[in-house]
């Protein structure tokens, strides 16, 4: 009698991991660093996501969920962090999902519903100290606008309060960013958090007091904001961020 072979099946096909280990964490870790522009980004990410791998390998998982985010954020919330760090930590995390699935380390169905994890509500008042319109008003004119590293900063600090700009984003200004668009001046393609470009419209005040800075310093291009020396003249270098 001819015997009959069973044909053996053929190699399983690869499949997302719902458990992640070290050098898989790091790796996604590794992706999600890669993707960041601003280095302020690629230090508060890490960070973040540091701790999360601390708490995820402190004790056995069963799978990189929804279920395990969740009581990672309930964990945050025990520790008492505010809303706006518990929130940015739940980012990091839930960036790291992603980045996971898009290599191939983890299903992405887990990965969809980590990133329905959402974050925590922000209650109660307001953090930090305030300022109130006149107040800001009173902070601007507080350098001295005799000397020119008082006019240097009082442009510096209008800047800041009227047009909202994060510290690097003031320090990177160029002058050729300073552009007059429908008949009022504005700062157009402003490079700031994520990549994100943006136009910011500058108030009338705001410009009146830069163009008593650039006309003092004789800056006709390039970086906005420069050192002053002890002499009382400007540097080409920008200035310090």
């Amino acid at each position: 009698m001819r015997k009959t072979t069973t044909s053996k099946p053929k190699g399983k096909k690869n499949r997302s991991k719902t458990k992640l280990g070290i050098p898989d964490l790091e790796h996604a870790k590794a992706a999600v660093l890669r993707s960041l522009g601003s280095p302020d980004s690629v230090r508060g990410y890490q960070h973040a996501i540091d701790e999360f791998v601390a708490w995820y390998c402190s004790e056995p998982r069963l799978a990189f969920n929804k279920a395990v985010v969740l009581r990672y954020r309930f964990h945050l919330e025990e520790r008492g962090l505010a809303s706006g760090t518990i929130n940015v930590r739940m980012a990091a995390v839930r960036r790291l999902a992603y980045e996971a699935a898009d290599c191939g380390l983890l299903s992405p169905e887990l990965a969809a519903g980590i990133h329905r994890v959402k974050g925590v509500r922000k209650l109660g008042s307001r953090l930090g100290n305030w300022l109130t319109a006149s107040e800001a008003a009173a902070l601007w004119q507080v350098p001295d606008a005799q000397t020119l590293t008082g006019k240097r900063n009082r442009a510096i600090l209008a800047i800041l309060l009227g047009c909202g700009l994060r510290r690097r984003e003031l320090a990177e200004l160029t002058l050729e960013s300073l552009q007059r668009r429908e008949e009022r001046w504005a700062i157009v393609d402003l490079i700031g958090k994520g990549r994100h470009i943006r136009t910011v419209p500058i108030p009338n005040w705001v410009k009146e007091t830069l163009d008593v800075w650039l006309n003092a310093a004789g800056i006709e291009s390039g970086p906005l904001f420069r050192c002053v020396c002890r002499a009382g003249k400007p540097w080409e270098r920008a200035f310090q961020k």
